[in-house]
């Protein structure tokens, strides 16, 4: 049997989770779809539950640890009313309100949820390099974030994948605080713009390594290095590292609503005066739609303005939370 809500929000990362908290405050009873634990790319808690020390969060002055973090946030929106369901969203449907939304059979003739207002805090998953030691070292010298994490690292030397703008803008940040930094492209040549190009060259920190690509990652607790594979010798060589930023690009988690909503060519969604997207009644937050800051911190942020966004559109229809 269908279930109508005021509010349903789909994702549990920063955004989600303080849009959950400021519409339970507001009484709008909003529901959580979190995701499900057996995705990295979709899972309850979002990209800080892969993360260990998180140490430019606001407030933990000697930091603290990322599940630990999404944890508080979770219990917070429980505490004013939110409600969690941890299960995948299978299909929506926009067309008209209310909304439809299916969990499990994407096919089952009624929808599971129909929901007068919808938030969209599906975040991003950073792309991988999808190798065996990878997933198990994120956050033990793996990372995707360097103003993240890139602290850890004075004085050591590490390495940078990719060769876009995103990569040598965290090659570059990085050279604050290392002692090398190694950038490993696969390419004799950079897609990197001219002018990132020319200060990546120009720093005495930077390193560059072409056509080569990382094949295995070392270390057991925390990673001592890596193989590089020369992709036109084949020839593999050992490289010693503390740490490899894996900088080949973002996808957002926004296929569920394609044909739907506005995105960019990248497959962001489009939000408009806030947190709109082009269907009325739909917002969207977090790195769903940020593909510039990507910080827990400004996704809290959009979280914050969606329900704000959500609550007084409610009251202009006439749903008024109270």
């Amino acid at each position: 049997m269908t279930e109508a809500r005021q509010v349903v929000i789909v994702g549990s990362g920063p955004a989600g989770l303080t849009a959950a908290i400021y519409a339970a405050r507001a009484q709008l009873n909003p529901l959580v779809i979190e995701g499900e634990p057996s995705s990295t790319s979709d899972q309850p808690g979002g990209q800080l539950m892969l993360t260990t020390d998180v140490e430019n969060y606001p407030g933990f002055v000697d930091g603290i640890m990322g599940p630990e973090l999404m944890q508080s946030f979770r219990s917070q929106a429980a505490r004013f009313g939110a409600e969690y369901l941890t299960a995948k969203v299978s299909r929506v449907d926009l067309s008209r309100r209310p909304f439809s939304l299916w969990v499990g059979d994407p096919d089952a003739e009624e929808p599971t949820y129909v929901a007068d207002s919808l938030i969209i805090a599906t975040g991003a998953q950073s792309l991988m390099l999808n190798l065996p030691n990878e997933e198990r070292l994120l956050g033990y010298g793996v990372s995707t974030c360097a103003t993240c994490d890139g602290f850890f690292f004075r004085q050591r030397d590490i390495a940078v994948v990719g060769g876009g703008d995103s990569a040598l803008e965290e090659a570059l940040f990085l050279t604050r605080f290392a002692d090398k930094v190694t950038v490993i492209h696969r390419r004799g040549e950079l897609r990197a713009s001219k002018v990132m190009q020319q200060r990546a060259f120009a720093n005495p920190k930077i390193e560059f390594l072409w056509n080569s690509s990382v094949i295995e990652v070392l270390g057991e607790t925390t990673v001592t290095g890596v193989i590089v594979r020369n992709n036109l010798s084949e020839e593999e060589s050992e490289l010693p590292l503390s740490g490899l930023f894996v900088a080949i690009g973002h996808q957002p988690n926004t296929s569920l609503f394609k044909g739907q909503l506005e995105m960019e060519e990248s497959g962001y969604l489009r939000t408009f005066d806030g947190t709109r997207t082009n269907v009325d009644g739909v917002f969207a937050c977090g790195d769903v739609q940020d593909h510039r800051y990507r910080q827990a911190i400004t996704a809290a942020g959009s979280g914050c303005m969606a329900a704000l966004d959500v609550e007084r559109w409610l009251e202009d229809q006439g749903h008024g939370s109270h």
